[in-house]
């Protein structure tokens, strides 16, 4: 019984104070190790801890959104690993501009 609650309950952790070690964001986000290395590569997702190996790495809890939405452009749109982390970097920037347009329309009443 306690197998079937936890496979119904899922989420995804966004608080950039949660670490994730390499095997947890693979774990996460159903992914083998190398195509997550390809994400870090192409700047995709960066480790918060760089190590000499991979096996060091932590990742903010903000990666496995990150990671997940990069895979839903490359499927729907059909866009490449650097163009989906250029796409997310703009929509992120884009979300800080509308946050600062808000509260600066909040403050002029």
């Amino acid at each position: 019984m306690n197998n079937q609650i936890l496979s119904l309950l899922s989420g995804d952790v966004l608080e950039e104070d949660v670490e994730l070690t390499l095997a947890e964001l693979c774990k996460a986000c159903q992914l083998p190790a190398e195509q997550i290395y390809d994400f870090v590569e192409q700047g995709l997702v960066e480790p918060s801890a760089t190590g000499t190996s991979p096996g060091q790495w932590r990742f903010q809890g903000v990666s496995v959104f990150r990671v997940k939405r990069a895979l839903r452009l490359q499927h729907d749109l059909g866009v490449n690993i650097a163009g989906a982390a250029l796409a997310l970097d703009l929509m992120e920037e884009l979300d800080k501009l509308h946050l600062r347009l808000q509260q600066l329309e909040s403050t002029r009443w």
